[in-house]
């Protein structure tokens, strides 16, 4: 079992995940996280509700409070009392939008996820088309805002550049990492732990899995009440994030090729550095005082000595984190004619 442990088979209420919070079954759940939206709020409830009853599948809207300071704990409480489709969750304070992702992600029933903004900007008529596409085989289906109707310096411009340096670090080529309205199958993210900014990433995981990742056009609307929580500082912690992220690709599962690679390296630099100060000493007659050589040989050894122990200690944990928790290192898309133990 992963780590959600027995959350990954019965919620706070006692429903299976298969279940809605009517008890009846639920194909599609749409996660939204808030923070200070209450104008916004109501207006995205009709909006959903609307499309998704046209498109006739049973929905769930998972809708979470991270830790907002204006009325929309009301809104969502009365949302939810008037409507069973509702699932609302109140945070005790701001945790940040993945935090609130994962929340929702971890109450959601349906098989079928899909995630986007309360702040409206979203447009909820995309979702049956991305359902759709989904459907042709896809495991995700990102949302592209071709013509995003935010400021070009500020917000922009600096998604742009994040996307490039997340496409060609992960190899995961989108043109809008930073678009929420994103549809996912269920089964590929059910136990992915997400922390930071990493909510983003999420077709990364994906593809890691071996789910198929594709993108689509939609539309983008300007923001029409409510004020945006986004800034330049977040570009810094995107790409601290895909700095991890891109280390879990790798090596995850074979931390000591990391350390280890590094530290032989840093052994070798200090024979080649020892080396050519004892050459110096014995055939130019430099002394070792002379040169920085003897102490860059020694910090070289001392630095490749403590990587290989870090690598060690880090695959004791990763032995630890799969075998105490019973997880494996592959995920099985079929098995035929075979058992399971």
């Amino acid at each position: 079992m992963g780590s959600r442990g027995i959350m990954s088979m019965r919620d706070h209420d006692g429903r299976t995940p298969e279940q809605g919070a009517s008890g009846s079954s639920v194909e599609i759940s749409v996660l939204v996280p808030f923070y200070n939206e209450d104008q916004n709020i109501k207006p995205l409830y009709d909006e959903l509700v609307e499309v998704l009853e046209g498109d006739g599948r049973a929905f769930e809207l998972v809708f979470v409070n991270d830790g907002s300071s204006d009325g929309t704990r009301a809104v969502l409480d009365d949302l939810a009392a008037a409507d069973t489709r509702v699932v609302v969750i109140h945070f005790v304070r701001n945790f940040g939008q993945t935090a609130a992702m994962s929340a929702a992600i971890d109450h959601a029933s349906g098989e079928l996820l899909v995630g986007l903004d309360g702040d409206r900007q979203n447009d909820p008529k995309d979702i049956p088309t991305m359902l759709a596409k989904l459907d042709e085989g896809f495991d995700v289906v990102s949302g592209w805002r071709r013509d995003r109707k935010d400021t070009m310096l500020s917000r922009k411009l600096p998604s742009q550049a994040a996307n490039w340096l997340i496409s060609h670090v992960s190899g995961v080529s989108l043109h809008d990492y930073g678009c929420s309205l994103k549809v996912y199958r269920r089964r590929y993210i059910k136990d992915v732990r997400l922390y930071g900014e990493m909510h983003r990433f999420i077709p990364i995981y994906t593809k890691w899995m071996g789910g198929r990742v594709t993108e689509m056009a939609v539309n983008h609307r300007a923001r029409v009440a409510g004020k945006s929580k986004y800034g330049l500082k977040r570009i810094f912690k995107v790409v601290l994030d895909l700095l991890l992220v891109s280390f879990l690709d790798r090596y995850l599962t074979k931390p000591i090729h990391f350390f280890g690679g590094a530290g032989l390296i840093s052994i070798a630099l200090a024979f080649l550095s020892g080396g050519y100060s004892v050459f110096l000493k014995l055939f130019e007659g430099v002394s070792f005082i002379a040169t920085p050589l003897p102490l860059m040989t020694a910090m070289l050894f001392m630095i490749g000595v403590i990587l290989v122990l870090m690598g060690i200690l880090a695959e004791v944990i990763v032995r630890t984190y799969f075998e105490g928790q019973g997880k494996t290192t592959y995920m099985v898309d079929v098995l035929r004619n075979g058992q399971k133990d």
